[in-house]
């Protein structure tokens, strides 16, 4: 089995602690399903600055598939960010070379050697989408807490796994609004709820994500991003919808103990 997250990178610099690391939803993603056992490949553009070299140094390192990371003259992008507390604060986004960020034909066919593929909403990569759901290759998508979007509704029809972030209850409202993704074309779709947990729709019954309480809290970059990649590797070892959730809150709690959006250790 092998997987591919498409889409973007960038550097977090956190301005008043003087640290950073190479991130974004495709990176985060990728290294984390790598670190749990599934070879993963990266589909993505970086710089040819510093941070870009840094960037394709560390996938590497991690055991990712880089193959397909280009590099492009130009600045790696890059967000400005403080830690105040625990409270994450996002200051100023330099886009850099992802403005232009585009998929060749060889990345597409690449993508749909892989047995799942997953995106995210400012990857820039559902034009990709269609091809790569109509060769087999299933596909994943992290919609964030965007749920009225317009790339919901036009990626739809391309996307079995959908993810939601929401900032309500697990009410008559998200069920439905869940119900009806799976009605109109996805396999699963689920909601995560942060500290309250999360809930899958399979068109045949919901099922309620359980919460791991981490050891400690030290920031919760990539817990998203984590839980997703845990739930993945559920799909593809042959887990149930509830195995999936599970597998995810595992990661989740791991991940948030930790500075960096992955695990240093599988």
């Amino acid at each position: 089995m092998r997987a591919a997250c498409i889409g973007d990178n960038c550097i977090d610099y956190y301005r008043n602690l003087a640290r950073a690391y190479p991130t974004g939803n495709a990176v985060d993603t990728a290294v984390n399903m790598q670190k749990l056992g599934v070879p993963t490949s990266i589909i993505s553009t970086t710089g040819s600055d510093g941070h870009g070299s840094w960037m394709v140094e560390t996938l590497r390192r991690e055991g990712l598939d880089v193959s397909h990371l280009k590099v492009v003259k130009g600045m790696t992008a890059i967000t400005y960010m403080d830690l105040e507390g625990l409270d994450r604060v996002h200051g100023e986004y330099l886009e850099g070379v992802m403005a232009d960020i585009s998929f060749s034909d060889d990345d597409i066919a690449f993508a749909c050697e892989h047995d799942i593929v997953h995106t995210a909403l400012w990857g820039n990569a559902e034009a990709t989408l269609p091809e790569i759901h109509a060769s087999g290759t299933l596909v994943s998508f992290d919609y964030a807490d965007r749920l009225d979007h317009p790339l919901v509704e036009s990626t739809l029809p391309y996307v079995d796994y959908g993810f939601f972030s929401s900032h309500g209850e697990k009410d008559d409202s998200i069920r439905d609004f869940l119900q009806d993704k799976v009605a109109r074309g996805m396999r699963v779709a689920t909601a995560t709820f942060g500290k309250r947990g999360s809930l899958s729709w399979d068109g045949d019954r919901f099922w309620e994500g359980p919460v791991y309480p981490a050891a400690r809290l030290v920031n919760t970059v990539g817990a998203g991003d984590s839980f997703i990649a845990g739930f993945l590797v559920g799909v593809l070892t042959g887990d149930d919808v509830a195995g999936c959730l599970d597998r995810g809150a595992r990661i989740a709690s791991e991940v948030v103990g930790v500075f960096e959006p992955w695990v240093v250790t599988a």
